[in-house]
């Protein structure tokens, strides 16, 4: 056989035309045991009929002398127990019948023949005793009629005793052979079983030497081989011993390998000229990684140097103030103007805080002085700073107070300067803005939440991309260091907040919102204290002028 095709599908043959001798067997046994035990049970069916024949006689009998020994009773009596023997013979010859019937041996109809002359004697002897009842009611005398019907049941006797006895033996016998031929027919039936379990083992092991176990050897072989190959031994190869699938698949594995082998060699060459690349491009990227160092060092400087250079002259712009002030009023009064020059300096010299806050956070130095503060009078602040730049621009800038001023742990410059940028971030990138609101709200018993919202087109669509630094996405074409929200989420996370992006009331617009953790109530600080603008680490009364 060359195809492997023709050799399953023998062996799949064989193992359904097992499965169909071995169905067909079962149901045959299946239909001989049923046959014998429906033949069994007939007869134990009409020897119950035979044994209620003969009670339903033996009623009949005494019925009969009853009637004959007290003539005044009521003869109804006699008339049921006749009835009975008639339905029990009508059983009897009914059951018979139906054997019969069912039957297609010849035996079976000869034995029915043999049974109908005893059934017939059986009627004829109910029909004599009634005739003899009858006569022997019409006779007067009491003893005669005692005499008489001794006889008539004598004679019944003798009538139905041997015919009852011939039925119910012979069915006593048909139930014995069913049960002779029941045992026969197992013990036959699992010899057969016997025989069939050898025969199919036989063939089921024929087939599995002749086509089974060489085809599994030969996979076997490939399946060592292939791992073989898995292992790198590309110079394996299998011999080709037949023209089948298989040898067609070992041919094909073959190939294969060879194929393997000679991409392996290239695989290699390529793998060198790879890390060749790799290396000289590894050397220009660590150059260029120096080159990008060096642009950060200079920008860090940029920043240190900027805050640096602008803080020296205000710190001596605010000495000269204070000294003039202190001299006004002998020719003419510049307290109001000095006043001013003072506190648009102080304003100054908060912003160059606040660049060099951003310097020492690009460069790692920053450190938070986080306290107990209110955080309406950070928003006041911050409100305030850019009321001017606000006004500048024609933009409403308002604060909305919530009804309790809740009390976080929190860095008061840091904080400020983080919701000016937000402000400062709409005003310079929402084109067509007429509206900013600085909102103050409690979420939740340990949670503030403050929100700065404008009426402009809203955030473009970078989402969180706008959270890296020196990344700009102004449609108003303002110009910026692109570092306002990068640094605002660095402070409210190291606040142990979250700050989202989102659209303002009704999808318009856009909205920052700062999430803090708030301290408990009892511990905050009256809503009238403030932080003095001089010395904002120290905490006193707001005055009013």
């Amino acid at each position: 056989m060359r195809s492997l095709k023709v050799r399953f599908a023998l062996l799949l043959g064989a193992t359904a035309l097992l499965v169909i001798l071995a169905a067909l067997g079962v149901l045959a046994s299946i239909g001989a045991a049923e046959r014998t035990i429906d033949r069994t049970l007939a007869a134990q069916g009409r020897l119950e009929l035979l044994v209620e024949l003969s009670g339903r006689m033996t009623q009949y009998g005494l019925a009969a002398l009853e009637a004959v020994s007290n003539p005044d009773a009521q003869p109804e009596g006699l008339a049921v127990a006749r009835a009975h023997v008639d339905r029990a013979l009508v059983a009897v010859d009914e059951a018979l019948g139906r054997t019969i019937a069912a039957s297609d041996d010849p035996q079976d109809r000869t034995q029915y023949a043999a049974r109908t002359r005893p059934l017939a004697q059986l009627r004829s002897a109910r029909a004599v005793l009634d005739r003899q009842v009858t006569q022997v009611l019409r006779q007067s005398d009491d003893e005669q009629r005692k005499a008489a019907i001794r006889g008539a049941l004598n004679g019944f006797g003798a009538m139905t005793g041997q015919p009852l006895s011939f039925l119910i033996e012979v069915e006593r016998r048909s139930m014995i052979a069913g049960s002779d031929a029941a045992r026969s027919l197992s013990g036959t039936l699992r010899i057969a079983s016997l025989a069939a379990v050898a025969v199919a083992l036989a063939i089921v092991l024929l087939l599995y030497r002749g086509v089974t176990r060489p085809v599994l050897a030969r996979i076997e072989a490939v399946r060592r081989a292939a791992s073989a190959v898995g292992r790198g031994e590309l110079d394996t190869r299998l011999s080709v011993a037949t023209r089948d699938e298989l040898g067609l698949l070992v041919a094909n594995f073959n190939r294969m390998a060879a194929r393997l082998a000679r991409r392996e060699g290239r695989l290699a060459a390529d793998r060198a000229a790879l890390e060749d690349t790799v290396a000289a491009r590894t050397l220009d990227l660590r150059a260029a990684n120096s080159r990008l160092e060096a642009v950060d060092r200079s920008r860090r400087r940029f920043f240190a140097d900027v805050s640096h250079e602008l803080r020296t002259p205000l710190t001596v712009i605010l000495g000269e103030c204070d000294i003039a002030a202190r001299s006004a009023g002998r020719q003419v009064d510049f307290t109001p103007v000095f006043a001013t020059i003072r506190k648009r300096a102080l304003r100054l010299q908060r912003r160059v805080e606040d660049l060099l806050r951003v310097a020492r956070s690009e460069s790692g130095q920053i450190e938070l002085d986080r306290r107990p503060v209110n955080a309406l009078p950070i928003l006041s602040d911050a409100v305030d700073g850019m009321a001017s730049e606000a006004a500048r621009r024609r933009v409403a800038l308002s604060l909305s107070p919530p009804e309790h001023d809740p009390m976080l742990l929190a860095d008061r410059e840091w904080l400020r300067q983080v919701v000016e940028s937000l402000v400062d971030n709409a005003l310079r990138h929402a084109k067509g803005l007429t509206r900013v609101t600085v909102a103050l709200e409690q979420a939740g018993a340990d949670r503030a939440l403050v929100t700065v919202t404008d009426d402009g087109p809203g955030f473009p669509g970078a989402g969180e991309g706008l959270f890296e630094r020196f990344r700009r996405e102004s449609p108003s074409g303002e110009a910026g260091f692109g570092i306002g929200l990068a640094l605002a989420r660095w402070v409210v996370e190291r606040h142990d907040g979250i700050i989202r992006l989102g659209s303002g009331p009704g999808g318009r617009g856009a909205q920052v919102a700062l999430e803090l953790p708030a301290l408990g109530s009892d511990e905050a600080v009256p809503d009238h204290a403030t932080y003095d603008q001089d010395d904002p680490d120290r905490v006193g009364r707001e005055s009013v002028a």
